[in-house]
């Protein structure tokens, strides 16, 4: 039962294929799988999100963070993270068609991903990709994506 309720997101000290073999057992992040059930802990009604309300601006990485965890489970990615010894970190690492593709999310209205950028100058992938606000877009090997489309992933 808990383990349909509860996602478990690895950090990846070298992101290279196969991540799997690659990942931290002991260091990882918890995301809950019912974003409806995260929003009825922490009081959080429809309203609040649709007019973007003053209470959920604490919450509101955190609630997108898991909404995109299970949009990428949904399509049936495994999912995990990258941090640096210097505190850059990249929210999400999948694996597609072979290549390790970092994805940074986005929920504020500044959507420079400083953290994104020392991953891509550190491993050279092929591409990456950033969740925000921002309509569809692409440029310097960073595609954007609308955060309601996470499922186009």
């Amino acid at each position: 039962m808990l383990a349909d309720i509860v996602m478990r997101v690895y950090r990846v000290d070298h992101p290279q294929k196969p991540l799997e073999d690659k990942k931290d057992i002991d260091s990882f992040k918890v995301f809950v799988s019912d974003v409806g059930l995260l929003c009825a802990k922490q009081d959080i009604v429809a309203e609040d999100v649709i007019y973007l309300s003053k209470e959920l601006d604490d919450f509101k990485g955190g609630l997108t963070g898991n909404f995109v965890c299970r949009q990428l489970m949904a399509n049936e990615y495994t999912s995990y993270y990258w941090n640096s010894e210097r505190g850059a970190e990249v929210d999400f690492l999948i694996q597609k068609a072979g290549e390790v593709i970092p994805i940074e999310v986005k929920s504020a209205e500044n959507t420079k991903a400083k953290s994104l950028n020392v991953y891509i100058n550190k491993f050279k992938p092929e591409y990456a990709i950033k969740l925000s606000t921002k309509n569809f877009g692409f440029e310097d090997n960073k595609k954007t994506v609308p955060l309601y489309a996470a499922f186009c992933i």
